[in-house]
This record gives structure tokens, C-alpha cells and sequence, in this order.
């Protein structure tokens, strides 16, 4: 029966947390409310964890319920540098024991390097500056570290070969990218397979797909389109996702194959930089 539960975001927790202290504290929420200047549907808002407070409200709160700079202190871990709709999926998959990742067009995130992030971003913001980007790389190597860990999740990664073979950043910058996730899965960091342009169509072809197991809660799935991503819980929708990815799955190449293929084609990108050299 446990396992049917939702996983909790970090975000719940602090509005959990939020919501004991001031039962603690004996305020209602329309009391609270008063206190820190807000609206008690504010209020019901961070206890369920659908908004975080701004510092200053968070200040308040801290005087009002006499908690010493706590909730002052965890939000500024909760604030987020990722995609309004992609932060509550970088807050569970630090919670995941199993990631299953499919990049169709791309590497994924969890595996770029920051050059070929940066190519990324810079691709899709017309109007960026410097800085801006040198934040967004930042933030993806923090959440990157995940798989370099210990306790790292078992991490499935499926990727198309169009993925591979797509010249993100120049020829260089794919070689690197290429090689960094090969090293990755001759190290035991990830289970890498390759859906290759001979397989033809499979069922993971019109989406990118992220599925994410929990140890004490029921798994999740999330896709992503164009400003714009989806995180699902309900239990069809979640199996419809793992079911796609296993028929995937099996139309892709082994292991070892796959590694090969990848420092292949590595190496092609390699020998394209070549050329322009020369």
C-alpha cells in the first residue's frame, strides 16, 4: 500500500513542515496569514506545497512562528534555476533509484557537457547574454552530479543515433559529448543502448520520455515538448510510458554494440574536425 503513494517534492515537504509548526504554534492559517501579511489561500498554497513563499514571506513567517531563520534558510535550497514546468522534476529525481532516459534529438541533460549545453541554450534564446548562459551550464553540471554519486541511480539511457550524429556545438564539441558518455557507460555509471537509424520507427519516436522509480513511492513519468513539459502520476499513464519504453528498448542494440557504435561515430565527428583544420 505504500508504494501507491505520490513521491513528495522537497517543496511538500517544507509546506508540511510549514503547516506543523503552525499547528504547534496554535494559529490558523487565516492568523498566520495576518502575521506575515499575506492571503490565508496564500498560505493553504505553501502548505501543499503548489507555491514557495518569497524570502521576505519567509522572513515573516519565522518571526511569527519563532522558528529561528528555518524556513528562511531550506528556501533558499528550494530555489530553482530550472524551467518553471521542469522544476518539480529536478526536485524527485534526486529522490529516484531508477532513471530510464530516452534522448531522441538531443543528449540529455543528465549527461551533457557544458559545451554542449551551452550550444543548446544559446540555439533556442535569441536574445541571450553571456552571463545568462553561464548560469544555465552552471545549473546543469550541479544537477549532472547526481550520477557521479555513491548512491547514484541505476540510470537506463536510450538514444537515438540521429542524436549522436547531430553536430551540437561543432564537431569537437560532439566528439567530447560522445566520449563523455561512453566513459560514463564503460564505468557501470549508466546502461547505455542505441536505437539506430536501421531500426526504423519505434515506440518512443514522437516523444522524449524520463521515468522515474522511487524506493518507498509510486514511479512517475515526464515528457517535454516545446516551453512546455508534462509530469504524469497517475498509474495508466505511468505504465502506458514504461510500456514504450521497453518495446523501445527492445529494438535497440546491446550494450556493447552500442558503446561501440558511439565511440564510432565519436570519431567520425573527430575526423570532421580534421578536416576543417586543414
Amino acid at each position: 500500500m505504500e508504494m501507491s503513494r505520490k513521491p513528495r517534492t522537497p517543496r511538500e515537504k517544507y509546506g508540511e513542515e510549514l503547516r506543523l509548526r503552525r499547528i504547534a504554534a496554535g494559529l490558523t492559517q487565516e492568523a498566520l496569514s495576518e502575521q506575515v501579511v499575506c492571503s490565508p489561500t496564500l498560505i493553504s498554497h505553501w502548505e501543499a506545497g503548489r507555491r514557495l513563499p518569497k524570502p521576505d514571506d519567509a522572513r515573516r513567517i519565522d518571526i511569527a512562528l519563532n522558528t529561528d531563520g528555518f524556513f528562511v534558510r531550506w528556501l533558499a535550497d528550494l530555489d530553482s534555476k530550472f524551467a518553471r514546468y521542469f522544476t518539480v522534476v529536478a526536485e524527485l529525481e534526486r529522490e529516484a533509484t531508477e532513471i530510464r532516459q530516452y534522448g531522441g534529438a538531443l543528449i540529455p541533460g543528465l549527461l551533457q557537457t557544458g559545451t554542449y549545453a551551452r550550444a543548446v541554450f544559446e540555439a533556442y534564446r535569441p536574445n541571450y547574454c553571456p552571463e545568462e548562459l553561464d548560469e544555465f551550464v552552471v545549473s546543469r553540471a550541479k544537477r549532472a552530479q547526481l550520477l557521479s554519486k555513491s548512491s547514484a541511480p541505476v540510470a537506463w539511457t536510450l538514444l537515438d543515433e540521429a542524436a549522436l550524429r547531430r553536430c551540437v556545438g561543432g564537431p569537437r564539441a560532439m566528439a567530447e559529448q560522445l566520449h563523455k558518455v561512453a566513459d560514463m557507460a564503460a564505468a557501470g555509471r549508466l546502461r547505455l543502448h542505441v536505437l539506430t537509424l536501421a531500426s526504423g520507427a519505434h515506440a518512443l519516436l514522437e516523444s522524449m520520455v524520463y521515468l522515474l522509480n522511487f524506493a518507498d513511492a509510486a514511479p512517475v513519468s515526464y515528457v517535454e515538448g516545446l516551453h512546455t513539459g508534462h509530469l504524469m502520476d497517475d498509474p495508466a499513464s505511468v505504465a502506458a510510458c514504461h510500456t514504450s519504453y521497453t518495446l523501445a528498448l527492445s529494438d535497440a542494440a546491446p550494450q556493447r554494440e552500442s558503446l561501440s557504435l558511439v565511440r564510432a561515430i565519436a570519431e567520425e565527428h573527430e575526423h570532421a574536425q580534421h578536416r576543417t583544420q586543414h
